[in-house]
């Protein structure tokens, strides 16, 4: 069983869901503390970027020292913040990167997103404009078709990721780091991209794309972290009305990948081939986690109700075995399916989200989370391990705002 069995009391019609501030504010400095430690700014753990890399402490205390729970310690936050981002550069600078310019969230485009957002909060409006330049500088990197030939589109390195980090730019500065014909562009080549794999493997989907070889359906590598990107600029589709019914034709073809369960399989090549039950994989990385984004931005664009309730069966699945033993984070952890609730509160304003996201929060603290959970390869980072978790337990206070890392789907 990749996954702890669920006895938590469900919510209650009508009862008030208690977040208990004081209580939560103390637990997460105490994990900061924890990180500090365990994940200095040091050029040793700068590799692997915003996924495992150190620069993923330095999103957490920028996202934290906005909120108001933790304006006594904003300043400190940000100086600390601006030790991972300083480390990052330095390591950039005098180390060969194995991804392309414009890899998100494994690569340098990661860090320089993250330079920017924390100048934004502490007014360096220089700074700013330097790390947007930086940032719109490695868009032609990934202009070509094939830029890089294990697949060009996905988030970790791909062009969605290039782009999930525009967005964010955009959505935190209040202004365009790439100008619209660059974002057209890249859509574009998105779209021309899935075409042709499409096409040439007889796709049943319009859009298709592989990584490795491997058409995969999650929002790391596949499908739908895609979509979810090619549907979260608007502009696009106003200025290319050709692609908007190409996309929602893949956004419908995917929801027939449905299973039973309201779960995902992994890749293309599982479909129809349901894996044991204990084993199948319910992650942001691969399943129902990770695809409730897409819906939700589809639910958002084109507001039809068979999108959100297919958010709310991903939720219902998520619910029965989302407790998951690979530890707390937000990529194939705990802490992944809690920001699902907090999704899903945030779409549908039903209490019942907010308390089953309270519930699997709590679940993270129990003897028995703690003593059968596996520890992740990279226990502190903002992807697998406790910066991300962090995040996710500090939305618990201010659930109508909450996001996950890059992935704000409400607009």
């Amino acid at each position: 069983m990749r996954y702890f069995e669920n006895k938590l009391a469900d919510y209650k019609a009508g009862s008030e869901v208690l977040i208990d501030k004081s209580k939560w504010i103390g637990c997460i400095e105490s994990l900061v503390n924890t990180t500090f430690e365990k994940l200095p700014p040091s050029s040793d753990s700068c590799d692997g970027g915003l996924y495992v890399g150190n620069i993923g402490v330095a999103y957490m205390l920028y996202y934290l020292s906005k909120q108001e729970s933790f304006k006594e310690r904003k300043a400190t936050f940000l100086e600390k913040a601006e030790a991972y981002v300083k480390v990052n550069l330095e390591y950039l600078s005098h180390h060969h990167c194995k991804d392309p310019p414009s890899a998100f969230i494994l690569g340098p485009a990661g860090i320089t997103a993250t330079g920017c957002l924390l100048a934004q909060e502490e007014g360096n409006i220089s700074r700013v404009d330097q790390f947007g330049e930086m940032y719109a500088a490695a868009a032609e990197k990934c202009m070509k078709i094939d830029f890089f030939k294990h697949g060009s589109d996905e988030m970790l390195i791909g062009r969605a990721g290039y782009l999930s980090g525009a967005l964010a730019l955009q959505q935190k500065l209040g202004k365009k780091v790439l100008n619209d014909t660059t974002l057209n562009q890249l859509c574009s080549v998105m779209i021309q991209s899935g075409q042709q794999h499409a096409a040439k493997h007889l796709s049943k989907s319009p859009l298709m794309y592989a990584y490795y070889g491997t058409e995969y359906l999650g929002a790391a590598h596949g499908l739908s972290g895609i979509f979810q990107m090619l549907m979260s600029f608007p502009d696009f589709f106003k200025s290319t009305p050709s692609a908007e019914p190409i996309v929602k034709s893949a956004v419908d073809y995917f929801l027939t990948l449905e299973d039973a369960d309201g779960n995902y399989p992994p890749a293309m090549d599982e479909v129809g081939c349901p894996r044991p039950d204990g084993e199948e994989l319910v992650h942001w990385c691969h399943g129902a986690p990770g695809v409730i984004y897409m819906y939700a931005r589809a639910y958002k664009v084109w507001g039809d109700d068979k999108y959100l309730q297919a958010c709310i069966r991903c939720g219902e699945l998520v619910w029965k075995k989302g407790l998951l033993k690979k530890g707390p984070g937000i990529c194939h952890g705990v802490a992944g399916s809690g920001y699902v609730f907090l999704l899903l509160f945030r779409l549908t304003n039903d209490k019942k989200y907010l308390h089953r996201a309270l519930m699997f929060a709590e679940f993270m603290f129990t003897a028995e989370f703690k003593e059968q959970a596996k520890v992740p390869d990279s226990p502190y980072s903002l992807y697998e391990g406790w910066a991300g978790t962090i995040c996710f337990l500090s939305d618990l206070m201010q659930p109508d705002k909450a996001e996950f890392p890059f992935s704000n789907v409400i607009f």
